[in-house]
């Protein structure tokens, strides 16, 4: 499989930093070369139930399964599928360009493939909490070339106070959304048909004695 190895641009590494400092997220279409988004489509889809688990809530020993939050099947990205390595080499070089611009301390990124079957949702929740966790910013690309609003399925991203969303986001493949982990309360909504997405985490170094903090 031939897949473009190229990272994110000059010019797109400037728009997300500059959108990143203005703002504190991003929201960009056909953000990555669109054989590399088709390939991935097709590897989720070569993915069978018993590689996928369910997605948890909390981290380590407060993880658990609550379904009245979440109810989405994950699958975490490894480097031994052509596709998934092409996606993280992406993801390596957009670390080490916001790294020159923002000098935010990116050191690590993790991410799973999500699949959201019909019914599925994940309630209004943030990805870190100040002072709490290692994680500085969210990454979430869509995979459904053919995604229909009467899907549903869409990603609402809230204000840090206030019910009413800056963003509905329709879930069509290539669109890629970055925001600060911290800032930005987001929700899924109940999907009408198989939804897929990537969802990822660049990470600061908040190990001691060489442990990474906080693990998957």
């Amino acid at each position: 499989m031939n897949l473009p190895l190229t990272g994110p641009t000059e010019p797109l590494l400037d728009r997300i930093a500059d959108a990143l400092v203005e703002r504190g997220y991003l929201i960009l279409q056909d953000a990555l070369d669109s054989a590399l988004t088709q390939a991935l489509f097709r590897r989720i889809q070569q993915l069978d139930e018993a590689h996928f688990q369910r997605a948890g809530v909390g981290r380590e020993q407060d993880l658990h399964l609550n379904s009245t939050v979440r109810r989405d099947q994950i699958r975490w990205l490894e480097y031994d599928d052509a596709a998934e390595s092409a996606y993280l080499d992406w993801m390596t070089r957009l670390r080490e360009g916001l790294n020159r611009r923002l000098f935010m301390g990116l050191f690590d990124y993790e991410c799973h493939f999500a699949h959201y079957a019909p019914g599925a949702f994940y309630k209004r929740h943030l990805d870190a909490f100040r002072g709490k966790t290692n994680r500085l910013l969210t990454t979430v690309f869509y995979l459904n070339a053919d995604w229909q609003p009467s899907n549903g399925g869409e990603l609402l991203i809230y204000p840090e106070q206030g019910e009413e969303a800056l963003e509905r986001v329709m879930p069509r493949a290539g669109t890629l959304v970055i925001f600060l982990s911290d800032r930005f309360p987001h929700e899924v909504l109940p999907a009408r048909a198989d939804r897929y997405s990537i969802a990822g985490w660049f990470r600061v170094n908040a190990s001691i004695n060489n442990q990474i903090d906080p693990p998957r």
